[in-house]
């Protein structure tokens, strides 16, 4: 509970901010409006414009002079304090205001389209377990799962979630191991047998006896990964940050050059006058037009993608998909629907499949298992209890049912073998229920996850886009593994993988890629850790957990894997859109900034010039949302 406070707090204190920044900024405005129409007074206009000037880029110059102070003299926030100072020091206060206003501006599309991307792992701590409870001296305390050590026992109620990893001792019961393996169906667990932290009891009482400290276990580990992954990733720099690093230092250099160098060597040169011209191309050199139309443009991009379901937490992202060298892909519920449903049936000679599925859903009618579910549905009818005699249930094997005088058993092979009867084993491709009545083998239904329906175009397209590997990872069976792979053309998969073991293949996977970002694409909580290591994670919204989709990058709110081609598709024409404006942008600056060093533009022409690329490049930032480019497979 108190942590919900917490965040609260926390989110309502951001807001305040952002809203007080927002007066400070309405404010300066309407200081410089009243310091330039209704205060002649030059020393008093001074006075007004510079507390405008520092309310609205107070917080700008502040960052300049600390970045100084650390050695990183030419960033754009210095770029902007130098260019508006300069407009001070020749008496141009609005265009020192414009300046940074536009500045602002600029700011604040890039932070509404960052949208503090990196903070929401704290929804992941939902997995966190809040409580244990402790079995001790013959009473049973709910204590912090830190406090339990090694060897107690703990009680773990139906719907609770298992706190430590450790050793049944009494209780049978299902559990849900999808926050760790992603995987849909419970397991069903008993005495002597493991179970890990992060799963869901939700059958009967169990006693566990606990294996190791809460630090060490499954879900601390999990968490752990989380938080040191999101430190490990590089998120492509700003260009407008690039490019100031280079472009500042030139145009402040060659300020300093025409202030100086003219008059040592022209006759009759006035020092004033070329330092006049000196703060003209400062103020010139200022990149308004990219300022804006840069975060702008993918602002822009981000907002496409919006529309086409498909929500992108930063321009860093989408500019980083620009270059993807391997796309890394989860099975269950990301290439395949994460629904089990009765995909084949096979009677044995003499049956119809009218019988077998007859006789598979009077077995399972009483189950609640999602096998048994599936099997059920598929069948379509209430099943008739009425002439059920017995019921028993094999752990791990299946069921036998005595209804209407005939003895059923549904269940794997080894409740076959167990029953003496003959059948043919059919290999592991998806889960294979073998049915008998009366000893006689009836044959078998398969049941298993189906491919989405867009999962193949999405990859050939992907491929067409030049997408070097597209590989898969699995905490599923390798069979079923090596079928998707097969009828999906992957160029690699890997089966079997507990989420740790997730991390670490994809560190091998990055290690060998040739250029370009690599890509992870997921959807359950077990994924989360490996969507924070990727230099992008993509996560599938509809149906994926809530910590896969804080953990993203990249989110796809339809969980179509398509949806990944239009993302892309959309971050390549944004991309175009932006280096279009850069072009134009320093092809008119530099045209005004050859006459300004020689004295042929006013400043005023050039603010004109600056704004009409500002405005050209605006317009152009907008193209962006039109819609006519997308895949066929994704529109």
């Amino acid at each position: 509970m108190h942590d919900h406070h917490r965040h609260d707090a926390h989110g309502l204190a951001e807001t305040e901010a952002d809203n007080l920044e927002l007066y400070w900024v309405g404010a300066g405005v309407l200081l410089s409006l009243i310091a330039g129409l209704l205060v002649f007074d030059p020393l008093l206009k001074l006075i007004i414009y510079g507390l405008g000037y520092l309310l609205i880029g107070g917080e700008v110059v502040y960052r300049a002079f600390r970045n100084i102070l650390r050695g990183r003299v030419f960033d754009e926030n210095s770029l902007m304090t130098i260019a508006t100072i300069g407009a001070f020091a020749i008496q141009e206060y609005p265009e020192a205001i414009a300046v940074m206003l536009f500045y602002r501006i600029g700011e604040y599309f890039q932070d509404k389209a960052v949208d503090r991307s990196r903070r929401s792992i704290q929804a992941l701590l939902a997995i966190r377990p809040d409580y244990a409870n402790l079995q001790k001296d013959g009473e049973v305390r709910r204590v912090n799962p830190e406090e339990v050590a090694p060897g107690d026992l703990i009680i773990i109620q139906p719907g609770e979630r298992v706190p430590l990893d450790g050793i049944v001792v009494a209780g049978k019961s299902m559990v849900d191991t999808s926050a760790l393996t992603g995987e849909a169906v419970p397991r069903k667990v008993q005495t002597g047998e493991e179970i890990l932290s992060g799963f869901i009891n939700t059958g009967g009482v169990l006693t566990v006896q606990t294996t190791k400290k809460f630090e060490e276990s499954s879900v601390a580990k999990i968490l752990n990964l989380v938080e040191n992954a999101s430190t490990k990733k590089a998120p492509t720099e700003n260009f407008i940050t690039k490019f100031a690093r280079y472009y500042t230092p030139l145009v402040v250099g060659v300020a300093v050059v025409l202030a100086v160098v003219p008059p040592l060597i022209i006759p009759g040169a006035l020092f004033s006058d070329w330092l006049y011209r000196a703060l003209v191309f400062l103020v010139v050199s200022c990149p308004c037009a990219l300022v804006i139309s840069i975060p702008l443009g993918f602002f822009g991009g981000i907002g496409r993608a919006s529309k086409s379901g498909i929500l992108v937490k930063g321009s860093n992202y989408l500019e980083a998909l620009n270059s993807v060298d391997s796309i890394v892909f989860d099975k269950t519920g990301t290439l395949t629907k994460g629904i089990f449903q009765v995909t084949e049936l096979n009677p044995a000679e003499g049956f119809t499949e009218e019988q077998l599925l007859e006789a598979a859903a009077l077995a399972e009618g009483y189950s609640t298992h999602p096998i048994a579910k599936s099997i059920l549905d598929a069948y379509g009818k209430k099943v008739s209890k009425e002439g059920l005699a017995a019921y028993e249930e094999f752990a791990g094997q299946g069921v036998r049912v005595v209804a209407d005088g005939k003895t059923i058993y549904a269940g794997n092979g080894n409740l076959m073998i167990k029953a003496g009867i003959k059948f043919i084993e059919r290999g592991n491709l998806g889960t294979v229920v073998h049915v008998a009545i009366d000893n006689r083998y009836v044959g078998y239904l398969r049941i298993s996850d189906e491919l989405k329906t867009d999962s193949a175009a999405a990859l050939a397209d992907l491929r067409e886009l030049g997408v070097n590997k597209l590989i898969m990872l699995t905490g599923d069976n390798q069979s079923i593994a090596s079928q998707v792979a097969k009828e999906l053309q992957l160029d690699e998969y890997h089966a079997e993988l507990l989420p740790q073991e997730k991390v670490s293949k994809l560190e091998e996977i990055d290690a060998t890629k040739e250029k370009g970002n690599l890509v992870f694409v997921g959807d359950g909580l077990n994924d989360a850790p490996v969507l924070a290591r990727a230099d992008v994670g993509v996560a599938m919204g509809g149906l994926g957990s809530d910590a896969a989709i804080e953990a993203a990058d990249v989110v796809l709110m339809t969980d179509e894997p398509s949806k990944l081609v239009t993302a892309i598709r959309i971050a390549q024409r944004t991309r175009n859109i932006v280096w279009q404006n850069i072009i134009i942008a320093l092809l008119v600056k530099g045209i005004v900034l050859v006459l300004g060093a020689v004295g042929l533009a006013t400043l005023w022409a050039a603010v004109f010039a600056d704004v009409g690329v500002a405005l050209i490049a605006i317009l152009n930032a907008l193209r962006v949302l039109n819609t006519r480019f997308l895949t066929p497979a994704a529109s």
